[in-house]
């Protein structure tokens, strides 16, 4: 599992690369924590890197999805692909968390949800 995240306002993106399951999501969990910082209060999960993801890392974004939605933000996901697709729409998730194509159209999302227009 390799981590690497950028800030963007008040947006933390996280771009994941390799297998997100139960072994790495505390690792996830940890570094999430450990880089946040206090006025962030939006995720972007970049998960095109990921090939595999569990129920584990279901959970893991979830619980993300929950501390967001505590600050009124929210979790958004970018490159859903392949069984991940399926178990997120057979799941209902993308009826709370959004999947974008690209970084840039989740971070506009974001803004505009949040009432910033550039």
């Amino acid at each position: 599992m390799k981590i690497d995240s950028i800030i963007s306002g008040n947006t933390f993106v996280i771009h994941l690369f390799g297998d997100v399951d139960h072994y790495s999501t505390e690792f996830i969990k940890k570094y999430i924590y450990d880089n946040i910082i206090p006025d962030i209060k939006n995720i972007v999960f970049n998960l095109e890197g990921v090939e595999f993801m569990d129920s584990s890392g279901i959970g893991m974004v979830l619980g993300r999805y929950k501390e967001m939605s505590e600050k009124m933000g929210t979790v958004a996901l970018v490159g859903v692909k392949g069984n991940m697709e399926r178990i997120y729409t057979l799941s209902g998730l993308y009826r709370i968390i959004k999947n974008y194509t690209t970084i840039d159209e989740a971070l506009k999302s974001i803004k505009l949800r949040d009432g910033v227009y550039e």
